[in-house]
């Protein structure tokens, strides 16, 4: 059995409130690992290009603020 496996025979048992608390978790966690992949992609200079092009936009006035 992989650890996939494994894993979704173990959240299948989960009662409901268990299973409530691990998809708070798991919601979290998700969250922590998109958070390190934008700070990786930003140090990387990977978000440069979609930034300008956002100032760019923002400095023509066609751009509202949310």
């Amino acid at each position: 059995m992989t650890k996939l496996e494994q894993s979704e025979k173990s959240v299948a048992a989960l009662s409901s409130e268990e299973l409530k608390a691990f998809a708070k978790w798991f919601k979290a966690f998700q969250g922590d690992i998109w958070d390190a992949q934008i700070e990786a992609d930003a140090k990387a200079g990977r978000l440069d290009k979609l930034a300008e092009k956002a100032l760019v936009e923002v400095r023509a006035g066609r751009a509202r603020p949310l």
